[in-house]
C-alpha cells in the first residue's frame, strides 16, 4: 500500500520493490502467484477526479484497477463503500438460512432455544461480518433488518402480525443496528485497551528481626502493591488511570 499525489506515483512505487521481494522470496524457496494480483485505488469523498486506468506491470503482465477487491471476508471499493460488502454478507446468510430452514420447518420437533442458538451462534455473525470496521448505510440496514425478522419469526414461530419490537423482544436476539454498534465499540476498546504491567514487589525497607533461639528467625510481611492499569488512547496517545486507594 503506497500513496504519493499522482496515479503514476502511486504505480512506479509498487513496480520498484516487486523484484527485490520476489528476489528475497526464491532465496528462501518461495515463490508469488503474480496472476492473482489486484490493483485498488482508494477514493476520498473529497476528490473529484476520475478513476485512474492506470495499469500496473508485473513480470510483463499487466493489471488494471478492479472495482471491488476481496480481502479476508471484507470487500473495499475505491470509494470506501460498505453497500457491496454487506450485501455479500447478506446473501451467504440468506443462503445458510435457506438451508437452516429445511431441517427444521417451523413447528417442528425443534425447540425455540435451538432455533435461538442457531440464529445467534450462526446467522447473526455471517450478516454482522465486518461490522467492526464498516457501517452499513440506510438502504442496506433496511434489507438486513427485513431479513432478520424473518429469523425473528421463524425462531418464535409468530405470525406476520407482530411487530418488529415485540419480535426483538420474545426472540431475545438483538436489533442489528444496536450490534453493529456494539461490535464497533468492543473494536475501539480492544485497540484502546494495553495489557497490564506485570506486579513487581516494593523492596522491602524494614530488615528482618534478629532470629530468635525458641521460635526460630522472624520476618516482617511484605507489602505488594498492585499497578494501576495502563490504557491507551489511539487519538490522544497513552494516559494512565489514577490510583485507587
Amino acid at each position: 500500500m503506497v500513496a504519493s499525489p499522482t496515479y503514476w506515483g502511486n504505480i512506479h512505487r509498487l513496480q520498484r520493490p516487486f523484484p527485490t521481494i520476489s528476489a528475497m522470496g526464491r532465496e528462501i524457496g518461495g515463490s508469488f502467484s503474480v496472476s492473482k494480483t489486484e490493483l485498488l485505488d482508494w477514493r476520498t469523498p473529497s476528490q473529484r477526479t476520475h478513476p485512474s486506468t492506470a495499469p500496473i506491470e508485473l513480470e510483463d503482465n499487466l493489471f488494471h484497477p478492479s472495482g471491488v477487491v476481496g480481502w479476508l471476508g471484507y470487500w473495499f471499493t475505491p470509494a470506501l463503500t460498505s453497500t457491496h460488502h454487506f450485501r455479500h454478507r447478506l446473501s451467504l446468510a440468506q443462503a445458510i438460512f435457506s438451508f437452516v430452514k429445511h431441517l427444521s420447518p417451523p413447528g417442528a420437533s425443534v425447540r425455540p432455544f435451538l432455533c435461538h442458538r442457531i440464529a445467534r451462534a450462526l446467522l447473526l455473525p455471517i450478516l454482522t461480518y465486518g461490522a467492526n470496521l464498516l457501517t452499513p448505510n440506510y438502504t442496506m440496514l433496511r434489507g438486513m433488518n427485513s431479513f432478520w425478522h424473518r429469523v425473528e419469526r421463524w425462531t418464535t414461530n409468530n405470525s406476520f402480525s407482530t411487530t418488529s419490537p415485540i419480535l426483538d423482544r420474545e426472540a431475545c436476539l438483538p436489533p442489528i443496528i444496536s450490534y453493529c454498534r456494539y461490535r464497533r465499540r468492543l473494536a475501539a476498546l480492544r485497540v484502546a485497551c494495553a495489557p497490564r504491567t506485570p506486579t513487581q514487589p516494593l523492596p522491602d525497607s524494614h530488615p528482618p528481626s534478629p532470629p530468635s533461639p525458641l521460635l526460630g528467625p522472624r520476618t516482617r510481611p511484605r507489602t505488594i502493591r498492585k499497578p494501576s492499569p495502563l490504557f491507551t488512547s489511539p487519538l490522544a496517545g497513552g494516559w494512565k488511570s489514577p490510583p485507587r486507594h
